[in-house]
């Protein structure tokens, strides 16, 4: 594996090192997603992922992928939810000591689930603390390895693996997919995704999806070099929020993407409710933002065929219920 990229051989090994692990999540087809969206949509739904996101994919990978030195010094990680109980879980699996580092105010029941998988959790206050000082420190007492939540050739060959099975299962149905909408927050699982589509649907149109005032990506894509965001501003969500692209995922980005596409607060809310009433799915902001896109018309169809991946589902439920009782 290059220390700068993934091939496609990279992310067939980690297929096979998640395998027997990892859910294969099915690839769905709902009568009345294609009759609103007027063409043929497959929704791939990691929310039936282990943790319930795509997230658990890469850590496992990751982990797995360690050396015995490496395996012996543990590992480390910092994340407010879905890359905190991915790592903790694939820990649990392969018998290797985590260690967490999550904000005190990330929902109580993220926190609670880290714990569950056994791995050790230190919370901080992201106002007053630096996570990545608290990290330095412990990663120096400890040894611990640090599993980054994107920026590793690891961690995107891990999340490719999705790709892979959205490859496979599309032909099975006979279908060549025009397009494809992922959730974007630094790169990494749209990164992964575009080299295994590539690779079978040279022509298809990648596009990533971000929260209005978080797109990070699109803005870089557009400048040709990572742009940031700038820091204060507000969006539900919370599992993509970044102010950078990973230097690593970009490099992929920028030569795979068509594009990227960005949507409200209100688009996201929007869909979630779409999504419970029609799809029966819960999908947590961060994880529905492609089919967001897609039912608020910023890709036409017309016919053609589209892949929207739901990347997750652990929706703080305070904030999903309000979802479904706002009506904007």
């Amino acid at each position: 594996m290059s220390a700068q990229s993934i091939q496609l051989a990279d992310i067939e090994q980690a297929a096979r090192r998640i395998h027997g692990h990892a859910v294969e999540t099915p690839l769905l087809e709902f009568h009345s997603l294609n009759e609103h969206c007027q063409g043929r949509v497959l929704v791939k739904p990691e929310v039936l992922q282990r943790t319930g996101s795509f997230k658990f994919r890469g850590a496992y990978n990751t982990l797995a992928s360690l050396s015995p030195q490496e395996h012996a010094r543990g590992v480390l990680a910092f994340s407010s939810g879905n890359h905190a109980q991915g790592v903790a879980c694939a820990a649990k699996l392969l018998g290797i000591r985590a260690t967490i580092l999550m904000p005190s105010d990330a929902p109580a029941l993220k926190i609670r689930r880290t714990r569950e998988y056994g791995a050790e959790v230190v919370l901080f206050d992201r106002e007053s603390e630096d996570r990545e000082a608290i990290a330095a420190t412990l990663i120096a007492e400890s040894g611990a390895v640090l599993v980054k939540p994107y920026d590793d050739p690891r961690v995107m060959a891990g999340q490719g693996t999705l790709g892979l099975e959205i490859a496979r299962q599309a032909e099975a149905l006979g279908l060549r997919p025009d397009v494809a909408l992922v959730p974007c927050g630094g790169g990494g699982l749209i990164a992964g995704v575009s080299v295994a589509l590539h690779s079978q649907f040279p022509e298809i149109a990648l596009y990533a999806v971000e929260p209005e005032g978080f797109d990070d990506t699109g803005r870089s894509l557009a400048a040709g070099s990572r742009q940031s965001i700038a820091a204060g501003g507000h969006s539900i969500c919370d599992a993509i929020l970044t102010a950078t692209p990973g230097e690593l995922t970009f490099q992929i980005n920028r030569r795979l993407l068509r594009g990227a596409l960005a949507v409200t607060d209100a688009e996201v809310r929007f869909a979630l409710r779409w999504a419970f009433e029609n799809l029966k799915l819960v999908v947590e902001p961060g994880g529905v933002v492609g089919l967001a896109a897609l039912l608020a018309g910023r890709i036409a169809l017309e016919g053609r065929c589209a892949v929207v991946v739901l990347s997750g589902g652990n929706a703080d439920p305070a904030l999903f219920a309000n979802a479904l009782l706002t009506n904007d």
